[in-house]
């Protein structure tokens, strides 16, 4: 059989492309002195919600700013706990992939540097780590929801 890619043969080419398939990676590049091969999966990150991409969402939330800050302020008073806020603009995750649990729950305990969500943005996925310790007392947004720069996520007792 006629080598390709310097060491790697058609064979072992698509023996890596199931393997690809089966474990369901995004990427595989191998390098072998100045040769590069990169294979490409089919399944790169969870698809976007529908709801998610409409625009409604995040008119609504453009001309709330004022009553953002209102309502900040409001729960401020009505919870007792230190308030996670959106680092960046984009679509909340509660969970790694729409097949595995959330990262945290109403009542679990967090430490400092744990990730406690993902916010996607311009398609990347950004792990969110915790600021505090404490237990989870609320989830502030629903999974897949488009958040705002500096919007209240949870709250953490």
């Amino acid at each position: 059989m006629e080598k390709l890619y310097g060491q790697l043969d058609l064979e072992t080419i698509e023996k890596l492309a199931d393997i690809i398939n089966r474990k369901e990676l995004s990427e595989l590049t191998i390098s072998s002195g100045d040769n590069t091969i990169t294979l490409k999966g089919k399944k790169c990150v969870p698809p976007m919600p529908m709801p998610v991409v409409a625009a409604a969402p995040a008119q609504a939330q453009l001309p709330a700013e004022s009553a953002l800050s209102e309502s900040e302020a409001s729960m401020a008073e009505e919870v007792s706990g230190k308030i996670v806020k959106s680092p960046i603009v984009g679509t909340f995750y509660s969970a790694p992939s729409p097949d595995k649990p959330p990262f945290v729950k109403t009542g679990d305990e967090v430490k400092k540097g744990d990730v406690i969500m993902i916010i996607e943005s311009m398609k990347l996925m950004n792990e969110i780590q915790s600021e505090f310790d404490g237990t989870v007392e609320q989830i502030l947004v629903s999974d897949g929801q488009a958040v705002e720069y500096d919007q209240p996520i949870m709250v953490i007792k």
